[in-house]
């Protein structure tokens, strides 16, 4: 596929044609990383990060205490 870069505002940008983007398994909203090389521009989806609360809470130490944040006096209809 050939198509030409654009001036779009201050930036530059390239439009991707829709069967493009479904044999790369890209979605409109999807993250992606652009990696620079000599003469060349390379698209990759990012895979979305997957979290898992058990994995997250077993990696917090002992040693960690609780402890209670102050933000300041209530405002408005806070009290």
């Amino acid at each position: 596929m050939v198509t030409r870069v654009q001036k779009w505002g201050n930036s530059q940008g390239l439009r991707l044609a829709h069967h493009v983007l479904d044999c790369a398994h890209i979605a409109v909203g999807d993250d992606v990383e652009v990696v620079v090389g000599k003469d060349q521009i390379v698209i990759k989806k990012v895979a979305k990060q997957r979290f898992d609360l058990a994995e997250m809470v077993a990696r917090v130490t002992k040693k960690y205490k609780v402890k209670e944040e102050s933000f300041g006096k209530p405002v408005g209809r806070e009290s």
